[in-house]
């Protein structure tokens, strides 16, 4: 799961600091339990391709420069 994320991530599907569909949308849109998407959003998390803003999403983090 989080390599399917990571691809629609780096083909353009979510821009640099915007949000990606929350943990329902993507449980609905793969048919996957909610575990399988919190672990694929916290493994892009800790390789630094997410990052969480409590209370407001999770978002694509922007390449460093």
């Amino acid at each position: 799961m989080a390599g399917i994320l990571a691809a629609r991530i780096r083909r353009g599907d979510w821009q640099p600091n915007r949000a990606i569909p929350s943990e329902s949308q993507l449980v609905q849109e793969y048919g996957l339990a909610r575990a399988t998407v919190r672990r694929a959003i916290a493994v892009l998390v800790d390789q630094g391709v997410l990052f969480v803003v409590p209370q407001r999403g999770t978002f694509v983090k922007p390449e460093s420069q």
